[in-house]
């Protein structure tokens, strides 16, 4: 059963986004050839960067990382809302290509929904590819969610009210773990935040994707190639439900709340998931859109007010959804 350590130090052992000699590093006879998105994760930049983490929570789990801790951040609403019992919660999952990122770099998002929600967040730091290809990142993600929902009263949380939130890859993490909780007997998350997410990676079937992405902003073809590349390997998994939850059975999934830019190459992605959740029966399906906003709008604090109005409606959603 996973546990939870609040003292790095009384574990030395690494974290499990730190864990070296993935299957997805190249090996040839007693010399290692790495690739180029796992090069930096051997000694360069990302190394170096990691080493520098502040260690705030330790998740430990045998299920799906052989007892290697993984870090979370554990944003807590202010003092002033914490009468009245338990919070509900949420498990965030960052983004960044299945290849980047950390919970710092969504701590905007995170600290912002659990103050205008009075909400526990989790924001987990999960295994990256190319090093950590699918589905290792996923198991991370469940080994959380799981340990949210034994131990969510240590946190101060409501272990009956946990959502799952995430931007871009983690978007699609967070999308994927409905299916995949219930696919593995796990109960799955009340509801899903998805801001922005991967949901089919057969992207090219997608008008705004042709149209947007060769030239896009924030990101375009040539990086989403890669993290398909990196993340999946093989065709063979571009279909899978875990993978591509727009392929999935959509039925029972948590009520959902998407929110895309019209300037964004995934707009369509995210329509199509949108109209398959209702086609499903979900009862609670919200798509916010913006007019011109590109990936990721709602990471600016003051530049963009449609950014305060996705935080608006997330806020909206959670309540009426039950989940706030």
């Amino acid at each position: 059963m996973p546990a939870i350590v609040d003292n790095a130090s009384q574990n030395s052992a690494p974290f499990v986004d730190q864990r070296p000699n993935g299957p997805g590093v190249s090996k040839t006879g007693p010399h290692r050839l790495h690739r180029p998105g796992a090069a930096a994760h051997s000694g360069g930049t990302a190394e170096k960067r990691r080493r520098a983490l502040p260690r705030d929570r330790r998740v430990r789990g045998r299920r799906s990382f052989a007892g290697w801790p993984l870090r979370c951040q554990v944003f807590s609403p202010p003092a002033s809302s914490s009468a009245g019992g338990r919070h509900p919660m949420m498990l965030y999952l960052h983004g960044g290509g299945f290849t980047v990122g950390q919970s710092e770099d969504t701590a905007y998002i995170t600290s912002r929904i659990a103050s205008e929600n009075a909400m526990v967040i989790v924001s987990a730091n999960y295994r990256l590819a190319p090093e950590w290809p699918f589905p290792a990142c996923l198991d991370d993600c469940l080994a959380v969610l799981q340990w949210m929902q034994r131990n969510a009263a240590t946190l101060g949380g409501d272990s009956t009210r946990i959502a799952v939130g995430g931007d871009s890859a983690g978007g699609n993490l967070a999308a994927a773990l409905a299916i995949k909780a219930r696919d593995e007997g796990v109960p799955p998350p009340q509801a899903a935040v998805l801001l922005a997410p991967i949901t089919d990676f057969f992207f090219e079937q997608y008008e705004s994707f042709e149209r947007l992405a060769p030239l896009g902003i924030v990101y375009d073809t040539a990086f989403i190639g890669f993290v398909r590349g990196a993340y999946l390997v093989h065709g063979k998994n571009w279909a899978h439900p875990h993978a591509s939850p727009v392929r999935a059975d959509l039925r029972n999934y948590p009520p959902t709340f998407i929110a895309t830019g019209t300037a964004d190459p995934l707009v369509d992605d995210n329509r199509a998931f949108a109209q398959k959740l209702r086609a499903a029966g979900v009862a609670k399906v919200e798509h916010f859109v913006r007019e011109a906003m590109p990936h990721g709008f709602y990471f600016f604090p003051g530049m963009f007010e449609q950014g305060d109005e996705a935080f608006a409606a997330i806020a909206r959603f959670l309540k009426q959804a039950g989940a706030a």
